[in-house]
């Protein structure tokens, strides 16, 4: 059985689900706001009703998530696809990362498995979730 998306949510392009609680994960989502030009992409906190339930329509539970999600449709993208995927669409000179797509996926998902388990020790935890500023609120579910 698959949960159903929230009705806030729209079908109107990638929707980024990262921990808001994470200081890469939200340096990373900072990071894509300023940077996505055309505004493909939306986000969603895990700790946040849609970000919950996208996180377990695609069977991750968001009270202990190993990885960030890039959805699209009733597709998901993880690991390190994830992250090329959102870096393949931010344009010059972001989309250069997207080379990395040649190293093999068994080699690229244990060392994004290996920072994603250890994010908290490595780069430290919020105490609050972080919230995006108000010209990019409309971008945040």
């Amino acid at each position: 059985m698959t949960t159903q998306m929230p009705s806030t949510v729209t079908p109107d392009g990638p929707i980024i689900v990262f921990d808001a609680e994470c200081i890469l994960c939200s340096a990373n989502a900072q990071f894509v706001l300023r940077h996505d030009h055309a505004h493909r992409f939306r986000l969603a906190s895990m700790q946040g009703e849609v970000g919950a339930a996208l996180y377990r329509r695609f069977g991750i539970d968001p009270a202990d998530p190993e990885t960030m999600i890039v959805v699209e449709g009733d597709k998901a993208l993880r690991d390190s696809d994830a992250v090329l995927a959102i870096y393949r669409e931010l344009g010059w000179p972001w989309k250069a990362a997207g080379v990395a797509r040649l190293v093999p996926r068994f080699l690229r998902d244990p060392l994004y498995r290996l920072i994603a388990r250890n994010r908290y020790r490595i780069f430290g935890k919020h105490e609050v979730c972080w919230l995006p500023s108000p010209e990019h609120a409309d971008r945040f579910l």
